[in-house]
């Protein structure tokens, strides 16, 4: 039977249980509180109904009724606009591109050694290196604000978030100098809304 060919009106979430790009958009919807129907894929396992709704076959998808959005920074922004409270990205538009520069260095510094960090050689271990020293050459960003370079919670957090839960994962330890980093990780994992988005798979990252 299709996954979505009897689907309600609420939205589907086609995730990965593992996936930090799935994880970052889980965290979104449940900020906003969102109600949304996940379907949690395996890695070597993608339905057909995704196929067809995702020429490249990624998690994750979001589909909204007509709509199939499959890239996790626009599903992001799209959940943000669709749903505006609590609003996620700043109103004035200097503010906004500052965060979507955020966003996107983020993604090409962070998010992007995310396939090496995987692997079990050298450059897994030249990922963890250079991931656990962009990390910490921003420790003063980390201490300037409640948030990343914001007093309110941000798109921005719901991106940084799963990176720094899966550094014990990934085996990087930040040293004590980079304990601004530590004391936001605390604030953003004691939140209700980033609880409630892990997947089990994620809490045994941790255990």
């Amino acid at each position: 039977m299709s996954l979505i060919a009897n689907r309600r009106s609420v939205m589907t979430l086609f995730s990965e249980a593992t996936c930090p790009y799935s994880h970052r958009t889980r965290m979104v919807l449940a900020e906003k509180g969102i109600t949304v129907d996940i379907i949690n894929l395996g890695e070597e396992h993608k339905p057909e109904d995704l196929a067809e709704l995702n020429p490249y076959g990624t998690v994750p998808t979001l589909v909204d009724r007509d709509l199939v959005i499959y890239d996790s920074r626009l599903i992001m922004e799209y959940l943000d606009e669709r749903f505006p409270h609590p609003p996620l990205m700043p109103v004035d538009p200097v503010s906004r591109a500052k965060s979507r520069l955020a966003l996107y260095h983020i993604d090409r510094d962070w998010y992007s050694l995310i396939g090496d960090l995987k692997k079990n050689d050298k450059q897994a271990t030249k990922a963890r290196k250079e991931l656990r020293d962009s990390i910490c050459s921003s420790a003063e960003v980390f201490a300037a604000k409640p948030f990343f370079l914001s007093d309110d919670f941000s798109l921005v957090d719901c991106c940084v978030a799963p990176i720094l839960w899966r550094l014990p994962y990934f085996g990087i330890e930040l040293p004590p100098q980079a304990r601004d980093v530590q004391k936001y990780a605390d604030r953003i994992f004691a939140r209700e809304s980033f609880q409630a988005s892990l997947s089990e798979k994620e809490r045994e990252m941790r255990d």
